[in-house]
């Protein structure tokens, strides 16, 4: 049976998996399954239906993954610096759940690497790019699903998924950029001096288009300056920048504009306009990422061979790894004797950055040997630890966010919740 698939096809195709995606919103808020393995389940089912009618396979599909991977990092990062509130009080959290994130992103980072290089992969570098991915924890999973929490562990895990979200795609993509350079005082100073560069120019880009943005008065202006952060992040990706430091100083200064529009520069800038364009931009990573995450979801299940999931030694790899995670946070929160380690351990998902950053692994650097299944395995199963965990524990899955969901029915109708409980 072949089928030519046109664009009015792929017109009606994608807006199905949005309304499915919406869908599976409501089933994981009612029975707390975690919608994102509905989303691979869906694409796994796409792939097995489009093989039925003749499609073998999508054109340009790596082009579409490279776009959508870009975009969908952008606004991630952004998302995730807009919920980063500065401030005095808010600092023991922010210190404590930065250096959980970074201590553990590192540890899990190495062990995996280790892991990898001594049974699957035989260049370290091509290991650790392999690891980065796997050691991250998803803020798009966290932070939808640990409402019930206490509100200082609440805050601490919202803070330690973003920084992890954040610090991991930075350590991935320095990576990558000075995997050629030869000696470890040269990366180290090719590193600092780049993200030097990036700093003082973020800096000045950032309050230029902030000063900017409140002047525009058209109804334009939020994709306006989208589409130059789309494209200071393509100059600063040519220039071998860390164009992620850019978004992420947008999102702070926006979110946090009177810690960095103070004294004399507090003129330039009128509050309630920042607060209403710091309200759009809200509103406008919510809805994008919903739908970027919904088809990187997808997309990442539709290239799962299945065959793959009933191999023991993937299942072990998997093991080992999800393993070697919950080892390496059970260490750092005992160092951290003021934080509960349950359920606290348990919460630790992998989701859609660790699938971003796999397919943005360099070719040349790419492994046969190394299943995508593990990738699969490693999700679903944190996703169900921290399931359970939360539901043993009388939690549940709930959005760490109530105050914004009512906006969002308000704006909306009846959409619950614009973003998925588990892709935030």
């Amino acid at each position: 049976m072949q089928i030519d698939i046109n664009a009015y096809g792929l017109v009606i195709g994608a807006s199905l998996v949005v309304v499915f995606s919406y869908f599976f919103n409501i089933i994981a808020k009612k029975t707390n399954i975690p919608s994102v393995l509905l989303l691979i389940i869906l694409g796994i089912l796409i792939k097995q239906g489009l093989h039925y009618v003749g499609v073998e396979r999508i054109p340009y599909l790596p082009l579409i993954l490279e776009l959508l991977g870009t975009v969908g990092l952008i606004f991630i990062v952004l998302e995730a610096a807009l919920e980063l509130e500065l401030s005095k009080e808010k600092w023991p959290t922010i210190w404590k759940s930065f250096t959980v994130a970074l201590l553990s992103l590192m540890a899990s980072s190495f062990g995996i690497a280790w892991f990898l290089h001594s049974f699957i992969i035989d260049d370290w570098i091509s290991s650790l790019e392999y690891a980065i991915p796997l050691a991250i924890m998803s803020s798009a999973i966290v932070i939808p699903s640990v409402g019930g929490l206490l509100t200082d562990q609440k805050e601490f895990m919202i803070y330690e998924a973003t920084f992890s979200d954040i610090l991991g795609i930075m350590f991935f993509y320095l990576l990558i950029q000075n995997a050629e350079v030869e000696s470890s005082g040269a990366v180290v100073g090719s590193v600092v001096f780049n993200i030097v560069a990036t700093v003082g120019l973020s800096l000045l880009v950032c309050y230029t288009l902030i000063f900017i943005l409140q002047k525009i008065t058209s109804g334009a202006k939020l994709f306006l300056t989208v589409a130059v952060l789309l494209m200071l992040y393509g100059f600063g990706k040519i220039y071998h920048l860390s164009p992620l430091v850019l978004i992420l100083a947008f999102g702070l200064m926006l979110n946090n504009h009177k810690l960095f529009w103070r004294g004399r520069l507090g003129k330039f800038v009128d509050d309630s306009m920042i607060q209403r364009i710091q309200n759009d931009f809200h509103l406008l990573t919510l809805e994008s990422a919903f739908v970027i995450r919904t088809f990187f979801f997808v997309i990442f299940g539709f290239s799962i061979v299945l065959a793959s999931l009933y191999n023991i030694q993937v299942v072990f790899y998997s093991f080992v790894i999800v393993l070697i995670l919950y080892t390496v946070r059970l260490i750092w929160l005992a160092v951290f004797k003021s934080l509960p380690i349950f359920p606290l351990l348990y919460i630790a998902p992998r989701g859609l950055i660790t699938i971003l950053l796999f397919f943005g692994i360099p070719k040349e650097d790419q492994s046969a040997n190394f299943d995508n299944g593990i990738v699969l395995l490693v999700i679903i199963t944190t996703s169900l630890i921290m399931t359970f965990s939360l539901i043993q524990n009388g939690i549940g899955i709930k959005s760490a966010d109530p105050e914004h969901d009512m906006m969002n029915e308000a704006d909306h109708g009846s959409l619950e919740e614009d973003v998925p409980p588990e892709l935030h």
